[in-house]
């Protein structure tokens, strides 16, 4: 072979070299991306699972005041619950809650269920988990309820805040 031949053989395979060098960097950028991101999703999803047990423990206290730190305060928020139909204040939702369902209540457990979902939007956030709530009454008769919950959430300061809820129960015999 001739030199120069051999010259462009060897600029050849130096040229595929820095080729193959460029996509192992691009794949290995694109592997650190992904597992960042899989690290900030699970991260999300452990704070929020802690977010939504705080949730129920405040509502299983008896008092629509132990959970209204969750609450954003704003008036004309609407909030959909099993009963009443829907309020459209955390202060309806409140005084309605604790009047139609806590001051009746003896005891009250609400827990979520393990399959928590949550989707993230920049600084809002919509979770659904099916909850279960045990009630007993003053007059000693018991009500369990399974929920569907579908909570949307709002990043204000470092606290994510409810700015609109949907709690339902589905038909007898679904």
């Amino acid at each position: 072979m001739t030199e120069s031949v051999v010259r462009a053989v060897d600029k050849n395979a130096e040229r595929w070299r820095w080729l193959l060098y460029v996509a192992l960097a691009l794949a290995g950028a694109m592997l650190t991306f992904v597992g960042a991101q899989a690290q900030q999703n699970a991260a999300e999803d452990t704070a929020f699972r802690k977010l939504i047990d705080g949730y129920c423990e405040a509502w299983s206290t008896g008092t629509a005041d132990a959970p209204a730190k969750f609450y954003a305060q704003d008036d004309g928020l609407v909030f959909y619950d099993v009963a009443p139909f829907a309020y459209h204040s955390w202060k309806e939702y409140h005084d309605g809650v604790q009047t139609a369902i806590l001051n009746n209540a003896a005891s009250i457990k609400l827990t979520a269920g393990k399959d928590l979902r949550v989707t993230r939007r920049g600084l809002i956030a919509w979770t659904t988990v099916p909850m279960h709530l045990a009630e007993k009454t003053k007059e000693g008769k018991t009500t369990e309820l399974d929920l569907r919950y579908t909570g949307i959430w709002e990043k204000r300061a470092a606290s994510w805040v409810l700015v609109h809820e949907h709690l339902s129960t589905p038909l007898a015999g679904n």
